[in-house]
C-alpha cells in the first residue's frame, strides 16, 4: 500500500498553546449581542429569520467525501482516520448578515457537513454522527483575536439593511482599489471584507478553515481545493453580475446542470508555534514550513444546486459550526472559542422564529 506522508514533523498540541484572556467571556457575550442585533434587524425587515453571518447561500450541494487509503499516521486522524466514503452537504455563501445584491462583492464561504463520522464527540454532540468544517476563501482570518472580531461585527451590525445602493457603489470603488493593490503583487483582506472582493466565479475558489483546529494529537488548518479541470478553469474567472442580484447562484446552477465536480481536502499540520500561532488568527501559516497534503476528495455529481427541497433541508433546516463534530477536531484559539455561543444563538434564533428546528442529520437521503 502506498503511504501518503507529509514529510514534516508536526508539533504535538499542548493545552498551554491556548491563552484565554480574563475578559474573554465579556467579549463573547458582546459578540452574541452584536449578532443578535443583526438577526433582529433582518427578521424585522422580512419576517423570516436568517443567519447572522453568511446569510446568503449561492449553492446547496450533496456529494460524497472519499478518505484516501495509505495515509501516514500523522494524517490519518479524526474524520480522516480510516479510508472510506461518506455523504457530505456543501453550502456556498457570502459573508454579510443581510441578503445583498451580488454586486456588493464580499468574501466567500464554504460550509461542509460530513455525515456518518465515528469517534468521540465534542461536548453537546454526543450520540451524533456529523462533522462540520466552516471555511473562507482566504488563508487567514481578517481579525487576529476576539476583540478585533467584535469590532468588525459591531460595524456590520450598524450597517445591516442600511443603504444598499451606497454599498453597491462603494463595493465598485473598493474593487478598483483592491485591483490596484493586486496589480503590484499585494492583497488586502480588509478591502475584500468591506466589499472589494473581485467579481469572480465562486466555484473556482480555494477555501480554508483560516483558524486552527485539533488534528488528533496535533493541530492544523484544513482546505478544500478545486481540482477537476472544469472547476480550475473558473479560478479567478471574471463573472458578469450587472443586473443580476443573484448572479452567483445562477452561475452555480448553470454549472451543475451539466457538470460533475471534484475537490481535494488538504491538511496543513502545524510545525512551529511562533510562525503558526493559535491565538493570532490573522497569521497565514507558511507553506514552505508545512505544505497542505491531500487526505480526501469530494465528488459532486451534476444536480440542481438550488431546489426548494434542497433549500428547506440544508439552508433552512441545518446549521453549520466548527463546534459540530469530533473531539479530535476541537476548534482552537480565541476566535473559535467566541464563535461557539454566537453560532448557537444564531441557530436557536432561526429555529424559534421560523418554527423549523435545527437538526444534525443521520443521513442525507432527503437533502
Amino acid at each position: 500500500m502506498t503511504v501518503i506522508n507529509s514529510n514534516v514533523q508536526p508539533l504535538m498540541f499542548q493545552p498551554s498553546f491556548e491563552q484565554i484572556p480574563e475578559d474573554e467571556a465579556q467579549t463573547s457575550q458582546e459578540l452574541v449581542d452584536a449578532m443578535h442585533t443583526i438577526l433582529e434587524t433582518t427578521y424585522q425587515d422580512s419576517g423570516h429569520a436568517i443567519r447572522s453571518v453568511h446569510a446568503k447561500a449561492h449553492g446547496l450541494l450533496r456529494g460524497t467525501i472519499h478518505v484516501l487509503e495509505g495515509l501516514a499516521p500523522t494524517l490519518a486522524q479524526g474524520a480522516f482516520a480510516k479510508p472510506g466514503s461518506l455523504p457530505v452537504a456543501m453550502r456556498f455563501s457570502t459573508n454579510p448578515g443581510d441578503i445583498l445584491d451580488d454586486e456588493v462583492s464580499t468574501p466567500r464561504g464554504l460550509a461542509i457537513k460530513i455525515v456518518g463520522v465515528e469517534g468521540d464527540r465534542l461536548p453537546g454532540m454526543e450520540g451524533l454522527v456529523t462533522q462540520d468544517f466552516v471555511m473562507q476563501n482566504a488563508n487567514a482570518f481578517t481579525a487576529p483575536d476576539p476583540k478585533a472580531f467584535l469590532k468588525t461585527l459591531k460595524m456590520l451590525a450598524k450597517t445591516t439593511d442600511k443603504m444598499p445602493g451606497t454599498k453597491k457603489a462603494m463595493s465598485a470603488v473598493l474593487r478598483g482599489i483592491e485591483s490596484a493593490v493586486e496589480a503590484v503583487g499585494g492583497e488586502s483582506g480588509t478591502l475584500k471584507s468591506l466589499g472589494g472582493h473581485p467579481l469572480t466565479h465562486i466555484l473556482g475558489e480555494t477555501f480554508n478553515t483560516v483558524v486552527p483546529l485539533l488534528y488528533g494529537p496535533y493541530y492544523a488548518k484544513i482546505s478544500v481545493v478545486p481540482v477537476s479541470p472544469n472547476l480550475t478553469e473558473l479560478t479567478d474567472k471574471k463573472i458578469d453580475l450587472d443586473g443580476k442580484p443573484d448572479g452567483l447562484r445562477e452561475a452555480v446552477q448553470a454549472f451543475f446542470a451539466n457538470n460533475d465536480a471534484t475537490w481535494e481536502v488538504r491538511v496543513q499540520l502545524a510545525t512551529d508555534l511562533e510562525k503558526m500561532p493559535i491565538e493570532d488568527a490573522s497569521v497565514a501559516w507558511p507553506e514552505e514550513l508545512s505544505p497542505f497534503i491531500t487526505v480526501a476528495r469530494i465528488e459532486v455529481p451534476r444536480q440542481g444546486s438550488w431546489t426548494e427541497s434542497r433549500r428547506q433541508e440544508i439552508d433552512e433546516g441545518m446549521s453549520f459550526s466548527p463546534w459540530h463534530g469530533l473531539a479530535a477536531h476541537r476548534p482552537l484559539g480565541g476566535v473559535n472559542r467566541v464563535r461557539k455561543p454566537s453560532y448557537q444563538h444564531s441557530a436557536g434564533f432561526r429555529s424559534q422564529h421560523n418554527r423549523c428546528p435545527m437538526h444534525e442529520p443521520r443521513s442525507l437521503d432527503n437533502a
